[in-house]
């Protein structure tokens, strides 16, 4: 087995990525887009007559001091302003050594979130590109309603600069490139300068059409197999709505990828963690810890408490942590943030992307709206955004399997899962297509609440709320913390407006990690070496630690010497033993046809024949005579022969016999009548 690292990835937006080779077959862990790359860029300028001339006439301008020593970098950054930005049609990074593989090796590509989606038409769009997409059904449509926005809000820019085709955009010519402020310059082709091949342009609507067609959808915990040897399931990371952690199953080796995940969430299913126990190998790809602000000393003195002799720590502990309801007080902090401007007659912008935390944004603000004395009605006005359109608000409302138990209680209760539902209805809460619709226009008040698109502030109708109010001092900007705060406003200085910055739980803590490592039990875990230092594994006898670094391949050698083989009943029944007695061992020669299914070897006898030694007649007949009765479907393999049949036994009470060339599987919560089963099992195997 390889694993290598292609991406440790930037938060919740640009999820890591990953490539691992198994068996023969080369496997892509998510396809994200680094959108804060767009931050080179500038907005689409106002239509001035000056603006315009400048955006036509130059892609960039050099900012004073660019021939400064490198201990004053961090001075020439402050100094950037929006006129040093690009001013030309975008292009869009790639992960930055995706493109050094050659995809036509890929076999499968397994998505994790909507986000790790967003890369995946320029894998499509290539005639040479044929491996097999999965993604959770709930991923991917959200992931397919993002490509679309972005093709959307891509438009601004073309119907500024005009379309530049696959050409080579005149910025990265080496002498524009040169001429670039260091800061700027360094974001597109990366520290050590090999990053320029990563940027490509958009791709168009049709190519996102194509690729989401080629997705196939999974539910939770739905099994999947590739080429007959590779079983593929899914399972809640508990992150964001469809969010998904994924194990992979071999003859050799059973392998988990535990991406970002959260324990207890308020609006998807919960973290599933007990799918993830037993497996071989554990891949931690959860790099939210770099972000957390615990003491690093505490978190490492709190894991060297679990070593190989002690009971394995209660994870149940863990879950009642304060992480939720801290959560909520972030949600409420900012809402009454949120008032107080309005209040002072400012207005506020919300261009937040996680789906999760803008529902219950639109929850917690319409309710303090209600408690507070201010009219709701005219008060709260929401624009269409990215993660607000009207088709992506009904999608959250009718997938209640893919949500947490409290929104699933509310369907039965005959609720709406989210309170946008009732908001809409009452008018509360509006929604529009454009921001320069006509109903907008008639409808539009202020001061106003608004949630939108694009949280890069780089396209969309942020922007132009952003040039209305960023001299109105009792206006309000909210954005997710993150290290390009400063690139984010470059453009819209100076600012009077305030700005909230808000930090979300976004993965694992970094003190739950050893715990919950622990309570999976693998034989081997794979860790990021930049994680090293904020959680520790000391003395650990369960499982051994394997680092790896981002771009290096790490080999992990085989787990099982041996692999497991299914014999057919008929073709055991023939086997002629000898015994060895010097090398205690018995042994014997055998003939039959070998084949590879769900992940399994099975030998069955030669020619092609795969006789059954249990008819499905006979044993229907016996059960009856027991006063058992059955039903009987057949079953077959992947080339349509039959590979054996299931006895569905309804009276007395509810059983289910899977009879196949080389088992017999019993289930049913009756003992007793599992146990008559048996007897007529094993009367008709018996030899006369």
């Amino acid at each position: 087995m390889k694993l290598t690292c292609l991406s440790k990835g930037q938060g919740y937006h640009f999820p890591p990525c990953y490539m691992l080779e198994i068996g023969g077959f080369r496997i892509l862990l998510d396809c994200p887009l680094d959108l804060s790359a767009l931050l080179v860029f500038a907005p689409v300028p106002a239509y001035s007559e000056t603006r315009h001339q400048q955006a036509s006439h130059c892609s960039c301008s050099l900012s004073p001091g660019t021939n400064s020593a490198a201990s004053k970098r961090q001075k020439l950054e402050h100094s950037l302003t929006a006129d040093t930005l690009i001013h030309a049609l975008p292009w869009y990074k790639t992960v930055t050594t995706l493109h050094l593989w050659d995809i036509s090796f890929i076999d499968v590509v397994l998505i994790s979130t909507p986000m790790g989606m967003l890369g995946l038409p320029f894998l499509t769009r290539s005639q040479s590109f044929k491996a097999k997409i999965y993604a959770t059904e709930a991923t991917k449509r959200i992931g397919q309603l993002m490509m679309e926005d972005l093709v959307s809000l891509h438009k601004e820019f073309t119907q500024f600069y005009g379309l530049q085709g696959s050409t080579c955009a005149h910025w990265m010519n080496w002498e524009e490139l040169a001429k670039l402020p260091p800061p700027i310059k360094e974001r597109i082709l990366g520290k050590h300068g090999t990053e320029l091949g990563a940027w490509f342009p958009l791709f168009s609507a049709a190519d996102a059409r194509d690729c989401v067609k080629k997705v196939q959808p999974l539910k939770y915990a739905e099994e999947t197999c590739y080429a007959g040897l590779i079983i593929i399931k899914a399972f809640s990371s508990g992150l964001d709505i469809g969010t998904s952690n994924w194990v992979i199953r071999s003859p050799k080796k059973d392998i988990a990828f535990l991406s970002s995940s959260v324990f207890i969430s308020a609006v998807a299913l919960n973290f599933a963690y007990k799918a993830l126990q037993g497996c071989d190998i554990v891949v931690y790809t959860d790099f939210s810890s770099l972000d957390d602000t615990e003491n690093v000393e505490e978190q490492v003195d709190n894991s060297a408490s679990i070593d190989g002799d002690a009971n394995a720590p209660s994870l149940e502990s863990l879950l009642n942590s304060d992480e939720i309801s801290e959560e909520k007080q972030k949600l409420d902090f900012i809402c009454s943030c949120a008032i107080d401007s309005v209040k002072a007659g400012g207005s506020v912008l919300i261009p937040i992307g996680r789906i999760g935390v803008i529902l219950q944004l639109l929850e917690h603000i319409s309710s303090s709206l209600e408690l507070s004395d201010l009219k709701v009605s005219e008060h709260l006005s929401v624009h269409q955004g990215l993660l607000l359109s009207e088709e992506l608000l009904s999608f959250t409302n009718i997938i209640p399997e893919w949500l947490c138990m409290h929104r699933q209680n509310k369907l039965f209760a005959g609720e709406p899962l989210f309170a946008h539902v009732d908001l809409v209805k009452e008018k509360k809460l509006l929604v529009f297509s454009s921001i320069i619709t006509p109903d907008l226009l008639k409808a539009w008040r202020e001061p106003c609440i608004v949630f939108t698109h694009h949280w890069s502030l780089r396209h969309g109708a942020a922007i132009h709320f952003l040039r209305r109010w960023h001299e109105n001092e009792n206006s309000l900007l909210i954005l997710e913390r993150g290290p390009d705060t400063d690139w984010l406003l470059l453009p819209f200085k100076p600012m009077s407006m305030k700005v909230l910055q808000c930090s979300f739980l976004s993965g694992i803590g970094s003190r739950k990690v050893a715990p919950l490592l622990q309570n999976l039990q693998p034989k081997h875990v794979l860790f990021p070496e930049d994680l090293r230092s904020l959680v520790g594994f000391p003395d650990l006898k369960q499982f051994s630690v394997i680092y790896y670094d981002e771009n290096n391949t790490l080999r992990v050698h085989g787990l099982k010497k041996n692999a497991e083989l299914e014999i057919s009943a008929d073709l055991a029944s023939k086997l002629q033993w000898i015994t060895l007695k010097e090398e205690d061992l018995d042994i014997a020669r055998l003939k039959g046809d070998l084949y590879i299914e769900q992940g399994k070897h099975r030998l069955l006898v030669g020619n092609g024949s795969n006789k059954m030694l249990i008819g499905s007649e006979k044993l229907s007949i016996l059960l009856q005579k027991m006063g058992i009765k059955t039903s009987v479907e057949e079953t077959t393999n992947d080339v349509g022969s039959s590979r054996g049949f299931v006895l569905h036994v309804n009276e007395p009470n509810k059983a289910l016999v899977q009879v196949e060339p080389t088992r017999t599987v019993i289930s049913s919560v009756d003992q007793v009548l599992a146990s008559r089963i048996f007897e007529a099992v094993n009367t008709l195997l018996s030899p006369n």
